[in-house]
């Protein structure tokens, strides 16, 4: 009895990783199926069957933030930046800016208004689609926002995400 116990939560979360290893395959890339949605808030249902990869992931991030050196936003040309998820205020550029969240795994940090939020859920290490993109700059300007973007990103999807916005 006592061994099934401690052998449960090892199952459970293995059983999740197996799931997303599964969603995040290239040739089927399902990011919408950890049900983050469009303002970067995970359901109840979500946070219940996938909640050991979801608090990975933002201890990852976070770790992965202090240990690195890296520059926590970059501009690419005036009022556009690409940076890594801001978990803290002091990580968004100056000014109040748009964001641009393109992750599936990481929520929407509380003091980044739901009014100049946008999701473009993908997995790490990808880019959005052109199609994607185009969603994006279509949101933002009927919303009317004037100002600094702000891409989200994380992992090597930097990189990549810069050469989808240069290529669209």
């Amino acid at each position: 009895m006592g061994m099934r116990i401690v052998v449960l939560p090892f199952l459970a979360t293995s059983f999740v990783a197996f799931i997303v290893t599964i969603a995040s395959h290239n040739a089927i890339n399902l990011p919408w199926i950890l049900g983050k949605n469009s303002l970067g808030k995970f359901p109840l249902w979500s946070i219940v069957l996938f909640g050991p990869f979801l608090m990975l992931a933002r201890a990852y991030a976070m770790i992965k933030r202090y240990m690195r050196k890296e520059s926590v936003h970059d501009m690419i040309v005036e009022g556009l930046y690409l940076g890594g998820w801001p978990f803290l205020a002091k990580h968004l550029p100056p000014g109040s800016p748009s964001v641009i969240d393109c992750t599936c795994d990481l929520p929407r940090s509380s003091f980044i208004p739901a009014d100049e939020y946008l999701c473009l859920a993908t997995w790490d290490t990808r880019a959005p689609t052109p199609c994607q993109i185009e969603l994006a700059h279509v949101g933002l300007v009927k919303r009317d926002l004037r100002g600094n973007r702000f891409m989200s990103t994380v992992h090597l999807a930097r990189e990549e995400v810069l050469a989808s916005c240069v290529q669209f």
